[in-house]
């Protein structure tokens, strides 16, 4: 009997997949403290950095991974995906930060037990006075030290997210018209995310200013607004752009030329990280358009191992994400214990970085479950025939 196919699964977008590895990379080189190879990212040369890639490609991640669920399930069986989201980058972001502390005891006590590690990140605030109030902040998300802001960033952003759908299930206008004035209120300080009175560092990325990005991402793969098509002005605009963009932000014209550091602290607000400014919002939008464009339609450009590791990496970008922030808090201390010679240097990077790769690919066998399959039916070769079309074999009795 002929059984019927079941329905064909839909390609990956390895564009997706791709710049997501890599702007995770990217994270890794800008988290490790003092490392030379962040004088050549992204965030050197222009406003928008490797942050707007993450959120930015986590907004059509989720448009694939959740979207499609409120699709064919509804609205309650989409809100329970959603939520066992939330879950688990709940969990992960407590425990990479309990690690993040251990970790940070451990290389004070090998480096003799001064606590600079401690307070360099923040993590003294365990200690008295406010031990009890900063255990309580890990626990509710009150209290977020630096290095450790995007996954709570994202878990307001999931949160939002079934509200989001069911809105433009009414009006996709009226849903974006509000959107853009939670944006608005965060650049104006109206809106944002509470902060103990007793530390300086909790909630650098504004959820209320960054679901902009995340939103548009989403709303691009959902189709709510059309991707641009490739236009040669626009081409020349989004370059245009950038390339003016890089005395406002590169290190050593802003220190040689006076006027353009005056000019950068004039239009600072609109480049502001935190609260994601409009001029970086700009920026990123130019550098994804000029990326869509080199790549390709559909990513066509993109083949070789080279890209399919990093792209494997992107798939695997939670359980990446925490192992480069782990690893850039053992990469920033090997490299103040044995200085920053070229070859310590690359042996930090990209040690580290085969170390992501590697976990991106255990993370994959992994969610295989090989374990949970059918093992393959053991071949058993066949008994020898005592007769060979009716003939007695050699050494056959007849």
């Amino acid at each position: 009997m002929t059984q019927s196919a079941a329905p064909a699964k839909k390609p990956r977008d390895i564009r997706l997949d791709f710049f997501r590895g890599l702007c995770l990379f990217i994270i890794f080189i800008a988290h490790t403290y003092g490392n030379p190879w962040a004088q050549f990212i992204p965030a050197r040369f222009g406003f928008s950095d490797a942050t707007e890639i993450f959120v930015f490609c986590s907004g059509m991640a989720s448009a694939i991974a959740f979207g499609s669920v409120f699709d064919r399930h509804g609205l309650l069986i989409g809100f329970g995906r959603v939520t066992y989201r939330i879950w688990q980058v709940y969990w992960a972001h407590i425990s990479v930060f309990v690690l993040a502390i251990a970790l940070t005891v451990v290389i004070d006590d090998l480096m003799g037990g001064t606590g600079d590690y401690m307070r360099g990140l923040q993590f003294d605030n365990l200690l008295a006075p406010h031990a009890a109030d900063a255990l309580k902040g890990i626990v509710f998300l009150t209290w977020v030290p630096a290095y450790f802001d995007i996954l709570p960033m994202y878990l307001v952003l999931l949160c939002m997210m079934p509200f989001v759908i069911l809105a433009v299930r009414v009006n996709f206008w009226a849903t974006a018209a509000v959107l853009i004035a939670i944006w608005f209120g965060a650049q104006m300080d109206w809106l944002n995310m509470p902060k103990p009175s007793w530390s300086a560092g909790s909630w650098f990325f504004n959820p209320f200013g960054w679901q902009l990005i995340f939103f548009t991402g989403f709303a691009l793969m959902r189709g709510w607004i059309p991707a641009p098509a490739f236009d040669p002005r626009l081409v020349l605009a989004a370059l245009a752009y950038v390339v003016l963009t890089i005395p406002l932000e590169w290190e050593p014209l802003l220190l040689a030329y006076e006027p353009l550091s005056q000019a950068r602290q004039v239009i600072l607000p609109l480049i502001d990280k935190g609260e994601l400014g409009i001029m970086r919002f700009v920026h990123f939008l130019a550098l994804a358009y000029l990326a869509v464009v080199a790549v390709g339609e559909g990513g066509r450009r993109l083949k070789g191992p080279i890209v399919a590791v990093v792209a494997k990496v992107g798939q695997q970008s939670l359980g990446v994400f925490m192992a480069g922030l782990i690893l850039s808090f053992i990469a920033g201390p090997f490299l103040n214990a044995f200085g920053r010679t070229y070859f310590t240097v690359f042996v930090a990077n990209a040690g580290s970085i085969a170390t992501l790769i590697a976990i991106a690919y255990a993370v994959a066998w992994y969610k295989r479950a090989p374990w949970s399959k059918p093992p393959a039916a053991a071949t058993v070769p066949p008994r020898p025939s005592e007769t060979v079309t009716g003939v007695p074999a050699t050494g056959a009795r007849a």
